[in-house]
């Protein structure tokens, strides 16, 4: 079975180009530019929004040739309080990556994705049932866990194309 859409993207380093036949010519740049565009969306993007999802760039392919695309949102945060992400995720395939840093003014720590309880020295997260309109980011802090004043967590969840 052969799967285009899972090629690698590749620029061929050249071209000829028809110098007298100007039909020829439009061909060539046009295939020119539809290669290169595939090329250039074939990358993960690296943008970094707080304000709403974005694209990271990634085809996801599960189960078959069924593709799924990959989004990215960034919430910030000062407190272990419950931080709602803007949807149910329950409208989502699911997630692809979780992480997050944490400083409490002095260090810099690393928030990992929860276990079903907290763990000693360890802020951790999961995101869990919010409002009927949004789920939301939860915190197990374990005993004797610096202390948090700010930090800084990415989501990238799957959606089915």
């Amino acid at each position: 079975m052969n799967n285009n859409s899972l090629q690698a993207p590749f620029l061929i380093t050249s071209r000829e180009f028809p110098e007298e036949d100007a039909k020829k010519l439009s061909l060539v740049l046009n295939r020119s530019y539809v290669d290169i565009s595939n090329a250039v969306n074939a990358r993960t993007i690296s943008i970094f929004p707080e304000d709403r999802p974005i694209l990271t760039g990634e085809k996801w392919y599960l189960g078959g040739n069924i593709q799924y695309q990959s989004f990215r949102q960034v919430y910030s945060f000062t407190s272990t309080a419950d931080i709602p992400i803007g949807f149910k995720f329950n409208r989502l395939s699911s997630f692809s990556r979780m992480s997050g840093t944490y400083t409490d003014g002095t260090s810099w720590f690393g928030l990992v994705p929860a276990t079903s309880v907290a763990v000693a020295g360890v802020i951790s997260f999961y995101v869990g049932v919010g409002t009927a309109t949004s789920d939301s980011i939860k915190f197990l802090t374990g005993a004797g866990a610096p202390a948090l004043t700010s930090g800084t967590i990415v989501l990238e969840w799957l959606s089915r194309v």
